[in-house]
């Protein structure tokens, strides 16, 4: 009876010590890592409620720790969707172009692409500014066009080229303008002749461009008749005064 006395207590003793254990481990032992699933699936639920930001977190952890997880390529892909959704323009084409270079067989690729002039598109800031983003974008779409043709993302990009063609015709107007009103007759002449020459599927930038560069050439002419003038009667009066 002793002996199954002392059983009992020894019993009840482990499992004291061991559910105390578990306690302590509860409290000081850092919490066990999500797995690529679980990552995911968060991502996806923060995408739903349009927190981007907690996304991009689940997904950048997911593509990190886990690249060769089969959530891994989805992930890189939702990631890159985070960015553009946030609009944060800059790092959605990074995140794209990593993509594609990483897994340029991929079926999303034509996404990718047209994805990729949109960013670029929609981050451009003003006309003022250099279009080197706008001409990347023309160069995408193109891309798409090209090497996609039968995709639906193909289709909505030859829209999108004439819409990037009017915004560079547009940023040559904006310093070709400027320069006229200023009187820089002749730097604005140059810039409308690069209109003329270059942007003739832009019709009214066109047409306003072609009249604009009569009209500087005329008055560039006047403008450099004027000064030679001067520096006639300037030379005539020096003679007059030496006199």
């Amino acid at each position: 009876m002793r002996a199954k006395l002392l059983h009992m207590a020894a019993v009840c003793a482990a499992s004291v010590f061991f559910s105390a254990c578990g306690i302590i481990d509860w409290f000081y032992l850092p919490p066990g890592e999500d797995t690529a699933q679980e990552l995911f699936e968060a991502g996806n639920d923060a995408v739903r409620e349009k927190n981007y930001i907690a996304a991009s977190g689940y997904f950048s952890k997911l593509k990190d720790n886990y690249p060769f997880s089969p959530y891994a390529v989805e992930a890189e892909l939702s990631l890159a969707d985070c960015y553009f959704l946030d609009e944060e323009w800059m790092q959605a084409v990074d995140a794209y172009k990593e993509f594609e270079a990483l897994h340029p067989r991929h079926r999303a690729v034509p996404y990718v692409l047209y994805h990729i002039g949109m960013a670029d598109m929609n981050g451009y800031p003003s006309i003022d500014r250099p279009a080197d983003q706008i001409e990347e974008a023309y160069s995408y779409f193109q891309r798409l066009i090209e090497s996609y043709p039968g995709t639906e993302y193909a289709e909505v990009a030859v829209d999108k080229m004439k819409e990037c063609r009017k915004i560079l015709a547009e940023h040559e107007l904006f310093y070709a303008d400027f320069y006229f009103r200023m009187g820089r007759y002749a730097s604005a002449m140059a810039r409308y002749k690069t209109i003329v020459d270059n942007f003739a599927d832009v019709p009214d930038i066109y047409e306003h461009a072609r009249e604009k560069a009569n009209a500087a050439f005329i008055l560039n002419s006047r403008k450099q008749s004027e000064e030679t003038r001067r520096e006639r009667e300037g030379s005539w009066r020096d003679w007059f005064r030496w006199l």
